[in-house]
C-alpha cells in the first residue's frame, strides 16, 4: 500500500477462519480486499499467518509482507513500535490465530496502544466462536459473561464452577468459558460432577467446520450422552 503522508494509517482487526476451511465460506469479501492492500501485520504465528494470507490472496507478494510477532513471549516495551507504520501513514493489520482479534487473544494490547496514539481502529466482520455458540445455545443472549479459562488445579476449578453457576442463577446470566483442547474431556466430566442436575450446559465444538456440533442439555441429560471433545476447539456455556 502506498504511503499517505496526509494521515495516519489505520489499524485493521482482521478475523480469520476457526479451522482449516475455505476462507471465503465464512469470511466476507472485505477481508480479502483488506489483505490485498495491507503489507504490515501483527500476528501470533508467522507460519500460519503467511499460510492464511496466501490462501485468501494467492497472488499477494509474500516477500513484501512485514510481520511482527505478538504472543506471550513478546516484550511489552516493544509493542508501540509495531504501530510505527501507522504513524508513517501506512495501514497495519492484526491477524488472530483463529476468529476475531482482541477477543480471547493478545491483540487487545495493541488496540489499546492504538487508541492512545490516536490511530483509527477498524474492526472487520468475521466469525467469533464465542458469539456463534451463544447464538445457537438457546441460553440468555441478553446477559452473559465470557470468563476465559478456568483454574487448572482441581479444587480451585471446582470452586470456580460453583461460583459461575451461582452467578448465573442469581443474575439469570449465561456463563461462557473455554479450555485448552486436550483438556476438554476432563473439563466436561468436572462440569457434570460439580453442577446441579438441572443446570443447562451448551457444548459448541468445531464451530463453522463440517464436524460442527452445538447442543444444549441439562446436566442430567448430558449424563446419558457419549461425547468426544479431545483436541476439538470447544466453547462451554452454562446457565442455572
Amino acid at each position: 500500500m502506498e504511503q499517505n503522508t496526509n494521515r495516519r494509517g489505520r489499524l485493521f482487526l482482521i478475523p480469520t477462519t476457526l479451522g482449516d476451511n475455505e476462507p471465503l465460506e465464512v469470511l466476507p469479501i472485505s477481508i480479502k480486499r483488506t489483505i490485498e492492500e495491507v503489507d504490515h501485520y501483527i500476528v501470533e504465528n508467522e507460519k500460519t499467518a503467511r499460510h492464511f494470507i496466501k490462501k485468501i490472496s494467492p497472488k499477494k507478494s509474500q516477500p513484501s509482507l512485514q510481520l511482527n510477532l505478538l504472543n506471550k513471549f513478546t516484550p511489552p516495551e516493544i509493542l508501540p513500535t509495531f504501530l510505527d507504520p501507522c504513524i508513517d501513514g501506512l495501514d497495519v493489520g492484526i491477524l488472530s490465530e483463529a476468529g476475531c482479534p482482541g477477543i480471547a487473544d493478545p491483540g487487545a494490547d495493541i488496540v489499546a496502544i492504538a487508541h492512545q496514539k490516536g490511530i483509527q481502529v477498524v474492526p472487520l466482520v468475521g466469525p467469533s466462536s464465542i458469539l456463534l455458540a451463544l447464538m445457537a445455545s438457546g441460553l440468555n443472549g441478553q446477559s452473559f459473561a465470557f470468563n476465559g479459562y478456568l483454574p487448572i488445579e482441581s479444587g480451585e476449578r471446582k470452586k470456580s464452577i460453583k461460583k459461575y453457576e451461582k452467578t448465573s442463577r442469581d443474575f439469570n446470566q449465561s456463563q461462557i468459558f473455554i479450555e485448552t483442547p486436550y483438556r476438554n474431556n476432563k473439563l466436561f466430566e468436572e462440569l457434570l460432577k460439580t453442577l446441579s442436575e438441572n443446570t443447562q450446559i451448551c457444548i459448541g465444538t468445531d464451530i463453522t467446520l463440517p464436524t460442527e456440533y452445538i447442543k444444549t442439555k441439562t446436566v442430567r441429560e448430558w449424563g446419558k450422552a457419549k461425547l468426544e471433545l479431545h483436541k476439538r476447539p470447544t466453547i462451554f456455556i452454562i446457565h442455572a
